[in-house]
């Protein structure tokens, strides 16, 4: 059997999809995401400003954030 050549060049670079500023931005989304979670959780008085308007605007500010994470293209310099 002959060897098969691979199609990959042993000097070239992995390129990710994403660039360093990217995954900063998706991780503070999810540290976003996880303070809003935080502000919802808990027992008494579920009808609290807190859990009903402030925490919903975080996480889906969290989500938009994440988003825009995805979205941004790397700027060429």
């Amino acid at each position: 059997m002959a060897k098969k050549q691979s199609n990959i060049n042993e000097n070239s670079q992995v390129q990710f999809v994403f660039k360093k500023q990217n995954y900063q931005i998706l991780i503070a989304s999810i540290v976003i995401v996880i303070i809003g979670f935080i502000l919802m959780s808990g027992t008494t008085d579920i009808y609290s400003f807190r859990k009903i308007v402030l925490a919903p605007i975080v996480v889906l500010s969290g989500f938009a954030l994440g988003f825009f994470a995805i979205l941004k293209k790397p700027s060429t310099k």
